[in-house]
Protein backbone atom coordinates (compact mmCIF):
# COMPACT_ATOMS: atom_id res chain seq x y z
CA UNK A 1 0.00 0.00 0.00
CA UNK A 2 1.19 3.54 -1.22
CA UNK A 3 1.21 5.87 1.78
CA UNK A 4 0.73 9.42 0.45
CA UNK A 5 2.18 12.22 2.25
CA UNK A 6 0.18 14.83 3.37
CA UNK A 7 1.21 18.78 1.83
CA UNK A 8 2.72 19.75 5.39
CA UNK A 9 5.02 16.66 5.38
CA UNK A 10 5.76 17.36 1.96
CA UNK A 11 6.59 20.75 2.61
CA UNK A 12 8.71 19.57 5.75
CA UNK A 13 10.83 17.03 2.68
CA UNK A 14 11.95 19.74 0.97
CA UNK A 15 12.97 22.23 3.75
CA UNK A 16 15.11 19.34 5.31
CA UNK A 17 15.58 17.26 2.42
CA UNK A 18 19.91 16.79 1.39
CA UNK A 19 19.54 18.72 -1.56
CA UNK A 20 18.27 21.88 0.43
CA UNK A 21 20.59 21.33 3.25
CA UNK A 22 23.69 21.68 0.71
CA UNK A 23 22.32 25.26 -0.55
CA UNK A 24 22.54 25.93 3.13
CA UNK A 25 26.14 25.67 3.42
CA UNK A 26 26.26 28.45 1.33
CA UNK A 27 25.36 31.24 3.92
CA UNK A 28 28.34 30.45 6.60
CA UNK A 29 30.58 30.38 3.51
CA UNK A 30 29.32 34.12 1.95
CA UNK A 31 29.60 35.46 5.50
CA UNK A 32 32.82 33.99 6.63
CA UNK A 33 34.40 35.23 3.43
CA UNK A 34 32.65 38.65 3.46
CA UNK A 35 31.64 38.23 0.02
CA UNK A 36 28.90 40.50 -1.51
CA UNK A 37 25.31 40.08 -2.13
CA UNK A 38 23.57 41.25 -5.00
CA UNK A 39 24.85 45.10 -4.48
CA UNK A 40 28.34 43.80 -5.18
CA UNK A 41 30.53 44.25 -8.32
CA UNK A 42 29.60 40.56 -8.89
CA UNK A 43 27.04 39.59 -6.72
CA UNK A 44 26.75 36.39 -5.14
CA UNK A 45 23.63 33.93 -5.84
CA UNK A 46 23.36 33.36 -9.14
CA UNK A 47 24.36 30.35 -10.96
CA UNK A 48 27.49 31.82 -12.17
CA UNK A 49 29.76 34.84 -11.47
CA UNK A 50 28.64 37.26 -14.18
CA UNK A 51 32.06 39.88 -14.87
CA UNK A 52 31.41 42.76 -17.02
CA UNK A 53 33.22 42.40 -19.98
CA UNK A 54 32.41 45.04 -23.07
CA UNK A 55 29.06 44.89 -23.92
CA UNK A 56 28.18 42.02 -21.79
CA UNK A 57 29.31 39.23 -19.39
CA UNK A 58 31.95 36.54 -18.73
CA UNK A 59 30.50 33.64 -17.09
CA UNK A 60 32.62 31.52 -14.67
CA UNK A 61 31.35 28.56 -12.98
CA UNK A 62 32.75 25.09 -11.49
CA UNK A 63 30.69 22.37 -10.32
CA UNK A 64 32.25 19.64 -7.38
CA UNK A 65 30.46 16.54 -7.26
CA UNK A 66 30.02 13.78 -4.50
CA UNK A 67 32.30 10.85 -3.88
CA UNK A 68 29.92 8.52 -3.41
CA UNK A 69 28.45 9.46 -7.09
CA UNK A 70 31.29 9.31 -8.69
CA UNK A 71 31.79 5.92 -7.07
CA UNK A 72 28.79 4.68 -7.84
CA UNK A 73 28.40 6.22 -11.30
CA UNK A 74 31.91 7.74 -12.81
CA UNK A 75 31.15 7.78 -16.40
CA UNK A 76 27.68 9.92 -15.46
CA UNK A 77 29.71 11.92 -13.16
CA UNK A 78 32.30 12.76 -15.84
CA UNK A 79 29.24 13.44 -18.70
CA UNK A 80 27.62 15.63 -15.76
CA UNK A 81 30.65 17.48 -15.16
CA UNK A 82 30.09 19.32 -18.73
CA UNK A 83 26.61 19.07 -18.95
CA UNK A 84 25.52 21.05 -15.09
CA UNK A 85 28.31 23.63 -15.79
CA UNK A 86 26.80 24.05 -19.40
CA UNK A 87 23.11 24.42 -17.49
CA UNK A 88 24.54 26.92 -15.69
CA UNK A 89 25.99 29.00 -17.92
CA UNK A 90 22.75 28.57 -19.73
CA UNK A 91 20.47 29.91 -16.90
CA UNK A 92 22.33 32.89 -17.24
CA UNK A 93 21.48 33.51 -20.48
CA UNK A 94 24.61 32.53 -21.81
CA UNK A 95 26.42 31.04 -24.56
CA UNK A 96 29.55 28.43 -23.12
CA UNK A 97 33.04 28.65 -24.03
CA UNK A 98 35.04 26.09 -22.85
CA UNK A 99 36.07 23.71 -19.15
CA UNK A 100 38.57 22.70 -17.13
CA UNK A 101 38.70 19.69 -15.08
CA UNK A 102 39.83 18.43 -11.58
CA UNK A 103 40.20 14.69 -11.11
CA UNK A 104 41.87 12.57 -8.72
CA UNK A 105 41.92 9.11 -8.76
CA UNK A 106 43.57 5.98 -7.36
CA UNK A 107 45.44 5.07 -10.70
CA UNK A 108 44.36 5.21 -14.52
CA UNK A 109 42.22 2.86 -14.56
CA UNK A 110 39.89 4.37 -12.41
CA UNK A 111 40.41 7.56 -14.01
CA UNK A 112 39.34 6.02 -17.31
CA UNK A 113 35.01 5.63 -16.71
CA UNK A 114 35.45 9.41 -15.72
CA UNK A 115 37.74 10.78 -18.27
CA UNK A 116 35.36 9.43 -21.09
CA UNK A 117 32.02 10.61 -19.93
CA UNK A 118 33.77 13.89 -19.83
CA UNK A 119 34.98 13.84 -22.89
CA UNK A 120 31.10 12.08 -24.10
CA UNK A 121 29.89 15.55 -22.57
CA UNK A 122 32.37 17.94 -24.07
CA UNK A 123 31.36 16.37 -27.41
CA UNK A 124 27.84 16.15 -26.90
CA UNK A 125 28.16 19.85 -26.02
CA UNK A 126 30.20 21.15 -28.26
CA UNK A 127 31.92 22.14 -25.49
CA UNK A 128 36.09 21.78 -25.43
CA UNK A 129 38.18 20.24 -22.51
CA UNK A 130 40.99 22.88 -22.59
CA UNK A 131 43.06 22.08 -19.60
CA UNK A 132 42.82 21.06 -15.98
CA UNK A 133 44.27 19.06 -13.15
CA UNK A 134 44.82 15.25 -12.65
CA UNK A 135 46.41 13.33 -9.28
CA UNK A 136 46.17 9.43 -10.73
CA UNK A 137 47.99 8.52 -6.75
CA UNK A 138 44.91 9.38 -4.73
CA UNK A 139 43.22 7.50 -2.14
CA UNK A 140 40.14 7.83 -3.67
CA UNK A 141 38.10 9.60 -7.15
CA UNK A 142 37.62 13.05 -6.63
CA UNK A 143 36.10 15.53 -9.44
CA UNK A 144 35.11 19.15 -10.12
CA UNK A 145 34.81 21.27 -13.46
CA UNK A 146 34.80 24.62 -14.28
CA UNK A 147 33.24 26.02 -17.40
CA UNK A 148 33.68 29.58 -18.96
CA UNK A 149 31.23 31.26 -20.98
CA UNK A 150 29.68 34.63 -22.16
CA UNK A 151 26.30 36.27 -21.97
CA UNK A 152 24.61 39.49 -23.81
CA UNK A 153 22.17 39.87 -22.01
CA UNK A 154 21.69 38.53 -18.59
CA UNK A 155 19.13 36.04 -16.76
CA UNK A 156 19.76 36.57 -13.32
CA UNK A 157 18.50 35.16 -9.62
CA UNK A 158 17.76 39.23 -8.54
CA UNK A 159 15.28 40.01 -10.94
CA UNK A 160 12.05 38.34 -9.54
CA UNK A 161 9.46 40.71 -9.07
CA UNK A 162 5.90 40.61 -7.84
CA UNK A 163 3.38 39.78 -10.10
CA UNK A 164 5.71 37.85 -12.51
CA UNK A 165 4.74 33.95 -13.00
CA UNK A 166 7.37 31.31 -12.02
CA UNK A 167 7.77 29.12 -15.34
CA UNK A 168 9.12 25.69 -15.06
CA UNK A 169 10.69 24.13 -18.25
CA UNK A 170 11.98 20.51 -17.91
CA UNK A 171 12.63 18.03 -20.32
CA UNK A 172 11.02 14.76 -19.47
CA UNK A 173 11.89 12.61 -22.25
CA UNK A 174 14.22 10.44 -19.93
CA UNK A 175 14.52 8.02 -16.77
CA UNK A 176 16.15 7.92 -13.45
CA UNK A 177 19.61 6.58 -12.80
CA UNK A 178 18.33 4.25 -10.56
CA UNK A 179 18.21 4.21 -7.70
CA UNK A 180 19.83 7.81 -7.42
CA UNK A 181 17.51 11.33 -7.99
CA UNK A 182 18.62 12.01 -11.02
CA UNK A 183 16.99 12.08 -13.93
CA UNK A 184 18.64 11.45 -17.27
CA UNK A 185 17.33 12.86 -20.51
CA UNK A 186 20.94 13.90 -21.86
CA UNK A 187 22.96 11.05 -22.62
CA UNK A 188 20.66 9.41 -25.15
CA UNK A 189 20.16 12.10 -26.94
CA UNK A 190 20.62 13.55 -29.95
CA UNK A 191 23.44 16.31 -29.47
CA UNK A 192 22.49 18.20 -32.12
CA UNK A 193 18.77 18.93 -30.50
CA UNK A 194 20.66 19.53 -26.85
CA UNK A 195 22.58 22.18 -28.15
CA UNK A 196 19.53 23.62 -29.44
CA UNK A 197 17.42 23.23 -26.34
CA UNK A 198 20.40 24.46 -24.18
CA UNK A 199 20.44 27.50 -27.05
CA UNK A 200 16.85 28.90 -25.94
CA UNK A 201 17.81 30.61 -22.69
CA UNK A 202 20.37 32.40 -24.45
CA UNK A 203 17.34 33.67 -26.73
CA UNK A 204 15.05 34.09 -24.44
CA UNK A 205 17.49 36.53 -22.58
CA UNK A 206 18.40 38.22 -25.79
CA UNK A 207 15.14 38.71 -27.08
CA UNK A 208 13.86 40.44 -23.64
CA UNK A 209 11.01 37.45 -22.88
CA UNK A 210 12.86 37.50 -19.50
CA UNK A 211 15.68 38.71 -16.87
CA UNK A 212 15.26 36.19 -14.09
CA UNK A 213 16.19 32.82 -14.09
CA UNK A 214 18.09 29.50 -12.37
CA UNK A 215 18.56 26.05 -13.37
CA UNK A 216 16.65 23.23 -11.40
CA UNK A 217 19.65 21.97 -9.12
CA UNK A 218 19.87 18.77 -6.89
CA UNK A 219 17.82 20.58 -4.74
CA UNK A 220 14.73 20.42 -7.02
CA UNK A 221 12.10 22.07 -8.46
CA UNK A 222 11.06 23.52 -5.10
CA UNK A 223 14.24 23.84 -3.67
CA UNK A 224 15.78 26.00 -6.50
CA UNK A 225 12.61 28.53 -6.45
CA UNK A 226 13.73 28.94 -2.66
CA UNK A 227 17.04 30.10 -4.05
CA UNK A 228 16.00 32.33 -6.80
CA UNK A 229 13.01 33.69 -4.59
CA UNK A 230 15.60 34.57 -2.11
CA UNK A 231 17.70 36.68 -3.86
CA UNK A 232 15.36 38.30 -5.48
CA UNK A 233 13.76 39.64 -2.04
CA UNK A 234 10.12 38.07 -2.98
CA UNK A 235 8.18 34.98 -2.19
CA UNK A 236 5.62 32.66 -4.59
CA UNK A 237 2.84 30.32 -4.02
CA UNK A 238 3.69 27.26 -6.16
CA UNK A 239 0.82 25.07 -7.08
CA UNK A 240 2.39 21.70 -7.33
CA UNK A 241 -0.07 19.94 -9.88
CA UNK A 242 1.06 22.60 -12.16
CA UNK A 243 5.02 21.08 -12.19
CA UNK A 244 5.76 19.39 -15.01
CA UNK A 245 6.00 15.85 -14.40
CA UNK A 246 6.56 12.22 -16.08
CA UNK A 247 3.15 10.58 -15.70
CA UNK A 248 4.35 7.24 -13.60
CA UNK A 249 6.71 9.48 -10.97
CA UNK A 250 5.22 9.94 -7.80
CA UNK A 251 5.48 13.77 -6.48
CA UNK A 252 7.14 13.29 -4.12
CA UNK A 253 9.93 11.94 -5.30
CA UNK A 254 9.86 14.01 -8.14
CA UNK A 255 10.36 17.26 -6.02
CA UNK A 256 13.91 15.95 -4.86
CA UNK A 257 14.53 14.63 -8.30
CA UNK A 258 17.90 16.86 -10.54
CA UNK A 259 16.64 16.98 -14.00
CA UNK A 260 19.21 17.05 -16.31
CA UNK A 261 17.47 19.55 -18.31
CA UNK A 262 15.55 21.91 -15.99
CA UNK A 263 14.99 25.68 -15.45
CA UNK A 264 13.05 28.10 -13.63
CA UNK A 265 12.13 31.44 -15.22
CA UNK A 266 10.57 34.12 -13.62
CA UNK A 267 8.23 36.02 -16.44
CA UNK A 268 6.04 39.20 -17.27
CA UNK A 269 2.62 37.84 -17.23
CA UNK A 270 2.22 39.75 -20.78
CA UNK A 271 5.61 37.34 -22.43
CA UNK A 272 4.17 34.32 -20.44
CA UNK A 273 2.80 33.04 -24.18
CA UNK A 274 6.20 33.28 -25.98
CA UNK A 275 8.07 32.06 -23.28
CA UNK A 276 6.21 28.57 -23.33
CA UNK A 277 5.84 28.39 -26.71
CA UNK A 278 9.88 28.69 -27.49
CA UNK A 279 9.84 25.02 -24.74
CA UNK A 280 6.97 23.54 -26.27
CA UNK A 281 7.94 23.77 -29.90
CA UNK A 282 11.34 22.02 -28.73
CA UNK A 283 9.05 19.35 -26.86
CA UNK A 284 10.08 20.21 -23.71
CA UNK A 285 7.06 20.54 -21.25
CA UNK A 286 6.80 24.09 -19.66
CA UNK A 287 4.29 25.54 -17.50
CA UNK A 288 3.68 28.49 -15.13
CA UNK A 289 3.53 26.79 -11.50
CA UNK A 290 2.85 30.18 -9.42
CA UNK A 291 2.90 33.48 -8.79
CA UNK A 292 5.09 36.07 -6.91
CA UNK A 293 4.46 38.12 -4.50
CA UNK A 294 6.40 40.27 -1.86
CA UNK A 295 5.74 38.34 0.91
CA UNK A 296 9.32 36.77 1.21
CA UNK A 297 7.42 33.71 2.21
CA UNK A 298 7.36 30.79 -0.31
CA UNK A 299 4.37 28.05 0.03
CA UNK A 300 3.28 24.89 -1.80
CA UNK A 301 -0.55 24.62 -3.01
CA UNK A 302 -2.81 21.88 -3.68
CA UNK A 303 -5.56 22.18 -4.24
CA UNK A 304 -7.17 24.88 -1.45
CA UNK A 305 -4.90 23.50 0.81
CA UNK A 306 -1.34 25.22 1.67
CA UNK A 307 2.01 24.60 3.35
CA UNK A 308 5.22 27.26 3.94
CA UNK A 309 7.93 26.15 2.71
CA UNK A 310 10.29 28.31 3.69
CA UNK A 311 9.89 32.41 5.62
CA UNK A 312 12.70 34.41 4.70
CA UNK A 313 12.06 37.00 7.08
CA UNK A 314 12.75 34.08 10.09
CA UNK A 315 15.70 32.48 8.23
CA UNK A 316 18.26 32.92 5.64
CA UNK A 317 18.93 30.07 3.11
CA UNK A 318 21.53 31.15 0.71
CA UNK A 319 22.26 34.20 2.60
CA UNK A 320 22.38 36.71 -0.78
CA UNK A 321 18.57 37.36 -0.69
CA UNK A 322 17.97 40.99 -0.64
CA UNK A 323 15.10 43.16 2.04
CA UNK A 324 12.39 43.24 -0.05
CA UNK A 325 11.63 43.13 -3.59
CA UNK A 326 12.67 47.13 -4.27
CA UNK A 327 15.43 47.19 -2.16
Amino acid sequence: MTVVPTLAEIARGIREGRGVAHKRDIDAVVARLGLGGRDAAVPLGDDCAAIPDGDGFLLLAIEGFMDGFVAADPYFAGFCGVMVNVSDIAAMGGRPIAVVDALWSRDQPQAEPILAGLRAGAETYGVPVVGGHTNARAGAEHLAVAILGRAERLLTSFAARPGDLLVAAIDLRGRFREPHPYWDAATGAPPGRLRADVGLLAQIAEDGLAEAGKDISMAGVVGTALMLLECSGVGAAIVLDRIPRPPDVPLARWLTAFPSYGYLLSVAPDRLGAVLDRFTARGIAASAIGTVDASRVVRIVAGEEEAVVWDFAGSPLIGCGGMSAGS
